[in-house]
């Protein structure tokens, strides 16, 4: 089976505008982003999902620079942007990654599409409740059905904006599988939401120069210099999804 990365990214978040942009080692976040998931053994493409928003079109001149296949879609209604990328390029099987993570890690990436491939699941994740991967090496994939299948059903605003909470959240609908890791990293994250997150990658890029940076290679810097972690400790990574939920309660 072919597996396709689709990457959500846009220049209008709310937190830290046109964040994906923004220099953290001689690139921007989007570009290191693409850098390390090259190194990804069982991608076919990759292929970025923005807005129709004008604000994205700095965005589509560095894809169309760099030859990077994108789509242009509806900004608050990710699923709807997932979905209708997914028809437009005829994709099977799924990857979802945020254009926010830098770090991703490409042997991870690799890990979740052979767990999801090596068994009879409809969606993988590596983020479950237990033994988690750290917020900023999230995976996800999942067949076009299942997609499909949340596109028609999902009403709630934290359904439309997240793309895949009414897959994960209906364990009786679908085969779900969760990769977990040998211990919970869950306290540890490297997105960039906030200017202290970007200050957080820029550190770890001037202590790390191999190619691709790995999850290891991170844990074994905080292991030597944690105080690294104070940078961005007051940071809620999860801010965005209860937003959402918050949201929900409005929804009827």
């Amino acid at each position: 089976m072919n597996f396709i990365a689709i990457i959500q990214a846009r220049m209008g978040s709310t937190r830290l505008p046109n964040k994906i942009l923004m220099k953290i080692n001689g690139m921007s976040i989007i570009e290191s982003l693409l850098s390390q998931l090259s190194y990804s053994k069982l991608l076919h493409q990759k292929i970025i999902a923005t807005t129709t928003n004008s604000s994205d079109d700095d965005l589509i001149k560095l894809l169309d620079s760099i030859n990077v296949t994108y789509f242009r879609g509806k900004e608050s209604d990710v699923l709807d942007r997932y979905y209708q990328c997914a028809k437009q390029f005829g994709v099977k099987q799924i990857v979802r990654i945020s254009g926010d993570a830098p770090f991703i890690d490409p042997n991870i990436v690799d890990k979740v599409i052979e767990f999801f491939n090596n068994s009879d699941f409809d969606y993988a994740n590596n983020f479950s409740d237990k033994n988690r991967y750290p917020v900023g090496a999230e995976v996800e994939v999942f067949s076009f059905e299942s997609l499909e299948s949340a596109w028609i059903n999902s009403k709630k605003p934290s359904e439309r904006e997240h793309v895949t909470p009414y897959i994960y959240t209906n364990p009786t609908k679908f085969r779900i599988g969760y990769l977990e890791y040998t211990e919970d990293l869950s306290k540890f994250h490297w997105t960039v939401d906030r200017s202290e997150d970007l200050e957080f990658v820029k550190a770890i890029y001037k202590k790390i120069k191999n190619k691709p940076i790995l999850l290891e290679n991170i844990l074994e810097l905080l292991a030597k210099e944690p105080n690294l972690l104070d940078i961005n400790k007051n940071v809620d990574s999860h801010e965005g999804y209860k937003k959402s939920l918050q949201e929900d309660k409005n929804y009827i």
